[in-house]
């Protein structure tokens, strides 16, 4: 007889209902470009196959934040009459491309004649990724693809011989307590012959497979940016359709990695965004703060003068690339998008990759399946990629993010550029392939290393605060659950993360979720896990790894309505 508190478990998880389970061929998890790509190209060759995706969100689109400006490679050959579409989402076709450096008072344009080919925007589009996920979604539907919103896969399933089989959706109606409630339902067992995990960046069941079958066991490690968005309606005086104008450079320094993006869309509305590289050093640095700081610019703050704020969300940006891409396929499935890291880091494009991805995928799966396979490793699309669009996308870019890594913003962002012209004109770089070096929680350096920034207050015009914003990203948790943010030793907490790093979370996270609390003279870690928007940030910075980002209960978070 084992101990009261094992025993009490036991006897909890033997009261708890059997799961109803739900058979199919193919089981996809996330409702992103890879996901529901990966489903449309699954029916396209063979209709008789049994598909469903499972979407986190409320809807299709509602946790899909990115820039966007698209290359249509994918979108080409996934739906190639897509453009007489009455109702696609791609409206706005660039027409101008600007590259600026910045300074703390001026900008200097750096001539597109320098850029290499695959810098060029010209045929991409500016769109909202999220509509163009909810046009993927219906076009899914119509071939007879199932789609699940609101649901979260909490856990693989597994059989015997430890191959994947499907996904578990997590209960819904546990209360902050850990028990069941009165609205409490089981989760749904999916079961496929093969199982796609396109969760998006650092998904909870993406991390777990990687770990389980050691897929980065030949992969450079991962590396990740925090970007942060809103959407503006601005003055048509201001408004130039077809707009996109990249920067680096001020607010940050020259030893910190990240840059910025304005696309001009239709009706006048502006997307703006800023990326932080998160392998910065100084825990003090306050991404969020850098991204409104970045707005006041001369060059950037005039777009929004007498315009609107309408939308806020933030989201982690894989940018490992080529050498951090882990192993693809694992037995029963395969990882695709964002969840592989297929982004491409100075392009600041990862959807079309995603796309592809997913179609590589579907392909490789409906021969295994036609062939009266299932549950074996799918290892054709790991043996492939790396010799289609995808691989050479990102293998011409791989050396840039660690020559900015190593080198700054001046150096090596130059380097980078000509290191680009190589892969370009002679197919090869005279640096091979770079490492990355240190994970993004091994770079952050001890507060006593650092001193505080100070950082202005918001205007509530041009700059905001982060409560403000999240209200503005319509974010929503039940809060009688369980926080989803499990930090693992609180202890360890309160003697490294504040005692040594200066509670670094408390800056580095877009939603204002972590504060440092002073309550009965000691300092209490406190999680507002209801203002999460599911970035991920914390699970990839705190420079202890002691926070794990799990998903809530499924339909909550943010709800973007075109971001």
């Amino acid at each position: 007889m084992g101990p009261p508190d094992e025993e009490m478990t036991m006897s909890t998880d033997m009261e708890l209902p059997e799961r109803e389970s739900m058979e199919f061929d193919v089981v996809i998890v996330g409702a992103g470009p890879a996901g529901l790509s990966a489903a449309i190209r699954l029916k396209q060759v063979n209709p008789d196959l049994t598909v469903v995706v499972l979407e986190k969100g409320a809807e299709v689109g509602a946790h899909i934040l990115s820039g966007a400006v698209v290359d249509p490679i994918g979108i080409d050959r996934l739906i190639p009459g897509w453009r007489e579409e009455a109702d696609h989402p791609f409206k706005t076709e660039v027409t101008d491309d600007q590259f600026l450096f910045l300074g703390p008072a001026g900008s200097i344009r750096l001539p597109n004649m320098l850029m290499p080919p695959l810098m060029n925007n010209h045929g991409n589009y500016i769109v909202s990724l999220g509509n163009v996920c909810r046009w993927l979604g219906a076009h899914a539907e119509a071939l007879g693809v199932e789609i699940y919103p609101g649901f979260a896969a909490s856990e693989v399933l597994y059989n015997d011989q430890g191959a994947v089989i499907g996904v578990a959706t997590g209960d819904m109606g546990i209360e902050k307590n850990g028990e069941p409630g009165p609205a409490y339902t089981r989760g749904m067992e999916l079961l496929g012959k093969y199982v796609l995990i396109s969760e998006g960046v650092r998904g909870s069941l993406a991390k777990q497979l990687i770990a389980k079958f050691d897929l980065s066991r030949e992969s450079d490690v991962q590396k990740f940016g925090i970007g942060l968005k809103e959407l503006w309606q601005v003055k048509p005086e201001h408004h130039k359709p077809g707009l996109v104008q990249h920067s680096f450079g001020w607010p940050l320094g020259m030893k910190t990695g990240g840059g910025s993006f304005l696309y001009h869309l239709e009706d006048n509305m502006v997307a703006v965004g800023f990326v932080v590289h998160l392998n910065y050093k100084n825990p003090y640095l306050y991404p969020f703060e850098e991204f409104q700081r970045f707005k006041t610019h001369p060059a950037i703050a005039k777009t929004f003068e007498g315009g609107k704020r309408l939308s806020y969300g933030a989201r982690a940006i894989t940018e490992g690339g080529y050498q951090s891409v882990p192993k693809l396929s694992f037995p029963g499935g395969a990882l695709i998008g964002c969840s592989a890291g297929l982004v491409n880091v100075p392009r600041i494009k990862g959807s079309h990759n995603a796309v592809l991805s997913g179609m590589l995928a579907a392909e490789k799966i409906a021969d295994a399946i036609a062939a009266g396979r299932a549950n074996d490793e799918p290892i054709e699309i790991e043996n492939e990629w790396r010799s289609t669009d995808i691989g050479k996308d990102l293998k011409r870019v791989r050396n840039v993010k660690p020559l900015w890594s190593k080198l700054g913003t001046a150096l090596g962002v130059g380097l980078g550029g000509i290191d680009m012209w190589m892969n370009q004109l002679l197919g090869f770089s005279f640096f091979g392939t770079l490492k990355h070096g240190k994970t993004d929680a091994q770079s952050l350096e001890p507060a006593a290393s650092h001193k505080p920034i100070a950082y202005p207050k918001p205007d509530g015009v041009l700059t905001f605060d982060r409560l403000s914003s999240v209200f503005l990203s319509n974010t929503n948790h039940e809060e009688d659950q369980p926080v989803h943010l499990k930090v693992k030793d609180m202890d360890l907490q309160k003697r490294s993360e504040l005692d040594v790093y200066a509670g670094p979370s408390t800056r580095y996270c877009p939603a204002g979720v972590y504060e440092w609390v002073e309550k009965e003279g000691e300092q209490t870690f406190v999680i507002n896990a209801q203002n999460c928007v599911h970035c991920k940030t914390c699970d990839i910075k705190d420079p202890n790894q002691n926070i794990n980002w799990v998903p809530p209960q499924g339909g909550e978070g943010p709800v973007y309505p075109n971001m």
